[in-house]
C-alpha cells in the first residue's frame, strides 16, 4: 500500500470514529463522566483495599460499591440541602413587585436618558424604564420560572436515566481499574501498547489532582461567599444559594466568576427592594461586589495557580492562552474541557513526538 492510500485509509478511519462518537456522544458523555468519577473514587478504593481483618480482605467488588455508595450518598445530601434553599429563592424571585424595583432606579433612569439624549438624537424616544420594566417582568414573571420549572422536570427524568447508565459503568470502571484503559490501548496499535500505557498512568494522575482541586475550589468559594455575603448583613440561606451558584459557576474560567458576581447582584437586590432604600440598594451593591472581588481575588492568587498550573503541571499563561483558544473553538464548555483536553494532549504528545523542540518545552515538567 503506497503513502497516499494509507494516508486515505487513517483519514478515513478517523472520519468514521469522530462520526460514531458525535453519534453516540449521550453513551461517550456517560463513559466520560464514568471515567472522571472513578479517577476521583480511586484512592478511596485503594484506601478500603489495605482493611484487612485477621486473613480477611476486603473484595475489591464491595470496595467499588461502597465508594459507588458514597459519591452518590454525597450527590444526594447535595441536592437534599440545597433544592429547598433554591426553590425559596425561586419563589422570592417570583413575587418580586417589579414596579417597586423600577421605581427605585426611575431618578438615575431619568438622568441617563436625559445625558444620552444631548449625545445621541435618535435616542430621544428611548424610554429606558419601560425597558427595564419588560425585561424585569419577562425574567421574574411567574410564566418564566414555571418555563423553567418545566425544563428542570424533564431534565431530572433524563437525570435519572442518566445516573443508572453511569453508576454502572462506574462500579466496574472502580472493580476493574484497568477496564477502561484496556478499552483505550484496543485502538493503538500493539507496538504503542507501552507508551499508551505510560501515557495514561499519568493522564491519571494529573487528572486526579486536578478533578480533585476543581471540586475543592467550588467548595472553599462557595464557603468564602457565604461567609461573606453574611457578614455585610445578607440572610445565610441567601448567601448559601448564592455561593453555591457562584462556585459551580467558577467552573468556567474567566467568564463564571463574572456571571457569579451579576447574580448576586441581582438576586440580593430584586428579593430584597421592598424594604430598601435606593441608598441602601447602592450600598449593598457596593459591598456585596466588595465580597466577590475579594473572593476572586483570593481565588486568583492563591486557588488557580495551585488547581491549574500546579495540578497539571502548566505554566498560568499557558492555561490561560489554551482556555482562550478552547473558548473561541467551542464556546463555554470548549472552556470547561480546555485543561483536561490539553493535558491528555500534552501527555500524549511527550510520549509520541518528543522528538520535536516545542514538544520538549511544553512537557518539561511532565
Amino acid at each position: 500500500m503506497n503513502k497516499l492510500a494509507r494516508y486515505i485509509l487513517v483519514v478515513a478511519v478517523a472520519s468514521i470514529i469522530i462520526f460514531l462518537l458525535w453519534y453516540f456522544k449521550s453513551i461517550v458523555a456517560y463513559i466520560l463522566i464514568s471515567a472522571v468519577l472513578s479517577i476521583i473514587g480511586k484512592p478511596l478504593v485503594k484506601l478500603q483495599m489495605r482493611i484487612k481483618i485477621g486473613k480477611f480482605r476486603v473484595p475489591k467488588w464491595l470496595c467499588a460499591g461502597t465508594t459507588l455508595i458514597l459519591i452518590w450518598l454525597l450527590v444526594f445530601i447535595f441536592f437534599k440541602t440545597f433544592i429547598p434553599l433554591v426553590v425559596n429563592e425561586a419563589n422570592k424571585l417570583a413575587n418580586v413587585n417589579v414596579t417597586s424595583l423600577v421605581n427605585e432606579f426611575s431618578p438615575t433612569l431619568s438622568s441617563f436618558e436625559e445625558g444620552l439624549s444631548k449625545y445621541l438624537p435618535e435616542a430621544k424616544n428611548l424610554n429606558l424604564e419601560q425597558s427595564l420594566t419588560s425585561q424585569v417582568k419577562s425574567v421574574v414573571s411567574i410564566s418564566s420560572i414555571s418555563s423553567i420549572f418545566s425544563r428542570f422536570t424533564e431534565f431530572i427524568g433524563n437525570l435519572f436515566i442518566a445516573a443508572f447508565s453511569i453508576s454502572f459503568i462506574t462500579f466496574f470502571f472502580l472493580k476493574d481499574e484497568n477496564l477502561f484503559f484496556e478499552a483505550v490501548i484496543l485502538v493503538f496499535p500493539t507496538r504503542y501498547e507501552e507508551n499508551v500505557t505510560r501515557a495514561l498512568d499519568e493522564i491519571t494522575k494529573l487528572l486526579m489532582r486536578y478533578f480533585i482541586g476543581i471540586l475543592s475550589e467550588s467548595l472553599l468559594i462557595m464557603i468564602m461567599l457565604t461567609l461573606g455575603l453574611r457578614i455585610i448583613g445578607i440572610p445565610f440561606s441567601q448567601g448559601l444559594v448564592i455561593g453555591l451558584i457562584a462556585g459551580v459557576l467558577n467552573v468556567v474560567p474567566y467568564i463564571g466568576p463574572l456571571v457569579g458576581t451579576f447574580v448576586g447582584v441581582f438576586l440580593t437586590i430584586t428579593t430584597n427592594i421592598d424594604i430598601l432604600t435606593m441608598s441602601q440598594i447602592v450600598h449593598l451593591i457596593i459591598y456585596i461586589i466588595i465580597v466577590f472581588g475579594v473572593v476572586h481575588l483570593i481565588d486568583n492568587i492563591v486557588f488557580q495557580p495551585l488547581i491549574y498550573s500546579n495540578s497539571v503541571n502548566a505554566h498560568p499563561l499557558e492555561i490561560f492562552l489554551v482556555i482562550l483558544i478552547a473558548g473561541s473553538l467551542a464556546g463555554i464548555l470548549g472552556m470547561l474541557l480546555a485543561i483536561p483536553t490539553y493535558t491528555v494532549l500534552r501527555v500524549f504528545a511527550k510520549e509520541f513526538f518528543n522528538n520535536f523542540r516545542v514538544v520538549q518545552k511544553l512537557t518539561e515538567n511532565i
